[in-house]
């Protein structure tokens, strides 16, 4: 991206509308882009797939692999920022410009110095509360019992009034929260990447292009959720086809529903 574009604040995004069709069209866009540069969308997802691993395996040592289901519900949270490589790809095979390795990993970089830190404190922040909110429901309903005790007798537990209750308050409380989040990342970090903003200002017009389009996006953060979630399923494998697809297809998401006067 041209330092130009970065020199001086973006006027106003214009927020546009998105209906149900354009959702497989996003998505084919997105795996047309892997195709056409798949060592970029192999090599940015890696870091999630190794991250994902390395929790796993520590949880497992630990003896604590009670834990996976909850971060693997809340993992994917951070995938919008370390899906920042993948969006500038799709910039440059969109605008025509070379993909060159250099050139895109300085671009991502160079993010260190604007917006984007930022952007993912908020990310890791939320991440880190939606552990403790899983925790906090279990320890409400389940008191102090062990989870070790629980996952190997989950039968009795998870099936009784209290487990139930347990279960039906946290999908609630976690879909609450995954909207939100969604609602605030939807579009803001490839509008980070793409234009002058500050955070707060990207983080309240994706919310509001989400307001705007409500059921279209609701539905596309159900598909996002379950790409993902199936993917982690083959230890994690699945991510390296599923993340960079759904990186790309953002970044077309984005371009479809939000425009600048300059």
């Amino acid at each position: 991206m041209s330092d130009a574009k970065h020199s001086k604040p973006s006027s106003p995004p214009i927020l546009g509308y998105i209906g149900f069709s354009d959702i497989p069209a996003i998505l084919s866009a997105g795996l047309k882009d892997f195709r056409r540069a798949p060592a970029f969308g192999l090599f940015f997802s890696a870091f999630f797939v190794l991250g994902g691993i390395v929790i796993y395996l520590e949880l497992t040592i630990q003896g604590r692999e009670y834990w996976v289901i909850p971060l693997a519900l809340g993992f994917p949270l951070l995938a919008p920022f370390l899906a920042v490589g993948l969006y500038e790809v799709s910039r440059r095979l969109e605008t025509g410009e070379e993909l060159d390795w250099s050139a895109i990993l300085g671009v991502v970089f160079r993010q260190k110095d604007r917006q984007c830190p930022s952007m993912a404190m908020v990310l890791i922040m939320f991440f880190m509360f939606w552990v403790f909110v899983a925790h906090l429901v279990f320890a409400l309903f389940m008191g102090l019992q062990p989870m070790t005790n629980i996952m190997s007798n989950w039968q009795d537990t998870l099936l009784t009034q209290s487990g139930l209750t347990m279960l039906a308050i946290g999908t609630l409380v976690g879909s609450a929260m995954a909207y939100m989040l969604f609602s605030l990342t939807a579009i803001s970090i490839p509008m980070l990447l793409d234009r002058e903003m500050d955070f707060i200002t990207a983080m309240i017009n994706s919310f509001q292009l989400v307001a705007k389009n409500m059921v279209v996006m609701i539905t596309w953060g159900v598909v996002i959720s379950m790409l993902m979630f199936l993917a982690m399923l083959p230890f994690f494998l699945g991510l390296f086809l599923v993340l960079p697809v759904l990186g790309h297809a953002t970044w077309h998401l984005y371009r479809r529903t939000v425009s600048f006067e300059d």
